[in-house]
């Protein structure tokens, strides 16, 4: 009897895939072979299954459709017969798995009528990671990889529904760019990473318990990198409940006669190839842009760098702050953002005009990308606040009114209870808050403006909120300033107290998880809301961030966050709102169009066209 290298392939794999492993090197074709994942299904509600591939492109990519009754698979293999070119199957009946065989050929009859999809498969990707010098940790340990169903829903079609499944491979903290490079290339074997970090972000308990596959170790310095997983076809099958249905046996994947395209070692070096940033310690979190949007937005994070009141601000600058807020931000639901500094202790009101227009520039993006958002203002300036967010409304600066609310800390667990439902750590209201202009608390526990008088008197301790929240998982604090006494900026305080004026007295010592630093901090509200912007037509990262299921932003969607931008027209309206409010300048108390001394034409409208047209050069370099 004749035995065919695909007969021999197929033995290899299915009775000592262990074994096989060892070969990689040697026979390196062998495992450069693609091998789909398996569905088949009865010609009736193949379309709805086709409908569901293409709404989760990630889990379920789709090389082939036969047609009912088809063993073949023109595309992928001579001479394939799909009832007998998997090392192993599973059968279920209506979504119960009843068995496991080495052949469909007993169930030719029940064939005729059914239609097998082929779908992409990770196991595909594994020599280009080796190829890219990424260590394949189960390769190493000679087990199939570790598969886990999360807590992810993916987009319905039909009867179709199912929690995503993921694999999940260990990398080391510096090989993430190149995993997430060189898998990227590869979306018909599910493309890059839908998730870098803590397992439970996903719904996933013990990486030591996997739910598919083999529990694989993580050596040190390895981070938990998950990519969607084909077997999310056979959770699918499970959740519907078809009379009969088949699926590969995970692991077991059907073999081709066809080579996984090469990957080009110049991945690093394309504008569109994927940079990973770490965006939280705790629970550990990776976020993931293009290289384009990411010199973009250094590019925005730069210019607003620019200190024409010459306060010596560069010398607090910290690369990538704003980029990693922004990242962040973009997982958000649900921000909490506070502003008010009342220099201005001999004036009613005391406050300035730098935070409230670059808090609302915030908001309003925030808004247009379906985030809640809520404001939390001193309690003596609440009602003045929400009579500008209402004429702000009014005169098109922004689309819907914030929320606004104060915070009164009446007892140990007040700033608890009001970051958390219950004051239930594990239950936060809000995953991000942000303090832009911000009254912040010194090392001796007063508030002092630039000149070093002490206003303590003036503002309500909403800094214990930031300090609550560095202690709560999941809730991210982002702080904006232009001279280092502002909330959020103790992340900085070193080089507040070494080159600021009075900088040993005014430090503000709350620090936030990531500090933005502007020549005039409005510039930083402004820069989120563009950041945001350009990181949302990012068609790498809204894949990430959306776990690689249903469907890119639509151009209506891009109108609307474009619309959302800070424009010249809208921030001198804003102006002119807190002009009417008796708002005044904060260094030279001037009542007028004018933000830290500098007139709002030239300066600031100067700065806003810039940042419209980094923002806009991006949406038309897409």
């Amino acid at each position: 009897m004749t035995i065919t290298l695909k007969e021999t392939l197929t033995w290899l794999t299915f009775k000592c895939a262990q074994v096989t492993r060892v070969f990689t090197m040697k026979y390196p074709f062998i495992f450069n072979i693609i091998r789909p994942n398996v569905v088949i299904l009865h010609k009736d509600l193949a379309d709805d299954f086709e409908a569901f591939c293409h709404a989760n492109r990630s889990p379920l990519p789709l090389l082939y459709r036969s047609k009912p009754g088809e063993w073949g698979c023109p595309p992928l293999a001579a001479q394939a017969d799909i009832r007998d070119d998997c090392p192993q199957y599973c059968v279920f009946e209506k979504g119960v798995l009843v068995n496991k065989v080495d052949s469909l050929a007993p169930y030719t009859a029940q064939l005729q009528d059914m239609v097998t999809f082929y779908l992409g498969c990770s196991f595909s990707f594994e020599q280009a990671l080796e190829k890219a010098g990424v260590p394949v940790r189960n390769v190493e340990q000679g087990r199939n990889v570790s598969m886990f169903k999360t807590s992810v829903p993916c987009v319905k079609a039909g009867p179709f529904h199912c929690p995503m499944v993921v694999s999940m491979r260990s990398v080391p903290q510096i090989k993430l760019d190149a995993a997430a490079q060189c898998t990227h290339q590869i979306p018909l074997a599910h493309g890059g990473p839908v998730h870098i970090g803590h397992p439970a972000l996903l719904g996933i308990k013990d990486l030591s318990q996997p739910d598919y596959g083999d529990p694989v170790e993580l050596s040190a310095g390895d981070v938990p990198v998950f990519w969607a997983c084909g077997v999310t076809g056979a959770e699918a099958v499970q959740s519907t409940k078809p009379a009969l249905a088949f699926t590969h046996s995970p692991g077991c994947m059907f073999l081709t006669d066809r080579e996984e395209a090469t990957v080009s070692h110049q991945a690093s070096e394309s504008e569109e190839c994927p940079l990973t940033f770490c965006i939280s310690q705790n629970p550990l979190h990776y976020s993931v842009a293009s290289k384009m949007a990411v010199q973009r937005v250094r590019a925005i994070e730069e210019l607003i760098g620019e200190d024409p009141g010459q306060r010596g601000i560069q010398a607090l600058f910290v690369q990538d702050e704003l980029l990693k807020a922004c990242l962040s931000l973009s997982y958000s639901s649900s921000v909490l953002i506070t502003t008010g500094f009342p220099t201005h202790y001999m004036h009613n009101p005391p406050e300035e005009t730098d935070g409230p227009p670059g808090a609302i520039a915030m908001a309003a993006m925030l808004q247009a990308l379906n985030k809640h958002v809520v404001m939390v203002i001193d309690q003596r300036a609440l009602e003045m606040n929400q009579w500008i967010m209402q004429d702000a409304v009014d005169r098109g600066v922004i689309k819907s009114a914030v929320p606004m609310m104060s915070f009164d800390s009446s007892g140990p667990d007040s700033a608890l209870r009001f970051l958390c439902h219950d004051g239930d750590p594990s239950k936060p209201r809000y995953d991000h808050l942000v303090a832009i202009e911000r009254s912040g608390r010194a090392s001796d526990g007063n508030y002092y403006n630039m000149r070093g008088v002490n206003i303590k008197h003036l503002v309500d301790p909403i800094d214990d909120l930031f300090i609550t929240a560095s202690a709560v998982p999941g809730i991210t604090t982002t702080g904006i300033g232009d001279g280092g006494n502002e909330l959020g900026m103790g992340k900085l305080k070193k080089a507040v107290k070494a080159y600021m004026p009075n900088g040993s007295l005014i430090a503000c010592d709350v620090a936030a998880d990531f500090a933005i630093t502007a020549g005039v901090s409005n510039w930083g509200g402004y820069a989120v809301a563009c950041a945001l912007y350009i990181l949302n037509l990012c068609s790498i990262h809204r894949r990430y961030v959306q776990k690689g299921l249903g469907l890119l932003p639509t151009p209506e969607q891009h109108s609307l966050w474009a619309a959302s931008l800070p424009s010249v027209a809208k921030e001198e309206e804003m102006l002119h709102i807190l002009v009417k409010y008796g708002v005044r300048s904060g260094k030279t108390a001037n009542l007028g169009l004018e933000v830290d001394g500098l007139t709002f034409h030239p300066t600031h409208s100067d700065v806003i066209r810039r940042l419209n047209d980094l923002s806009i050069e991006k949406l038309q370099q897409e």
